[in-house]
């Protein structure tokens, strides 16, 4: 999941188990919509991307860097991942949030299809409630 500064998800996707998460970034960052703006053009991508060392991978950098984003992802074995904390929690608030829909505590579907729906249902809801 893409969230935006405040928290609200803007990309949800979903994997198997036994997947890296940095596998799937490439189709995150893929499904942002454009950002509607009062002023001006739309922006079609952020224009910074927070990560946790999962996402430290040299090519990830690279294909950030040609859209224009810029990674602050911390490196392994250099950096400390306690710098991402301030920006971190906006996350894990919005994946409690997600944990609290209780069709998506437990993955009951067997269809990915149909839980990514409940999902992306969720993430309406989460969105709604912020805004109102």
């Amino acid at each position: 999941m893409i969230t935006e500064r405040t928290g609200l998800p803007l990309s949800i996707g979903i994997s198997a188990a036994n997947t890296h998460d940095s596998q799937g970034l490439e189709p995150l960052v893929r499904g942002i919509p454009p950002i509607r703006s009062r002023r001006g053009p739309r922006q079609r991508r952020p224009a910074k991307l927070h990560g946790d060392k999962g996402y430290g991978y040299e090519h990830l950098r690279r294909w950030l860097r040609a859209r224009n984003i810029v990674p602050r992802i911390a490196r392994r074995g250099i950096e400390s991942s306690q710098r991402l904390g301030r920006h971190r929690w906006t996350v894990e608030r919005t994946v409690a949030w997600l944990a609290g829909c209780r069709r998506l505590h437990r993955r009951y579907e067997r269809k990915a299809e149909h839980f990514l729906a409940f999902a992306g249902i969720a993430a309406a809801l989460i969105c709604y409630r912020r805004l109102a």
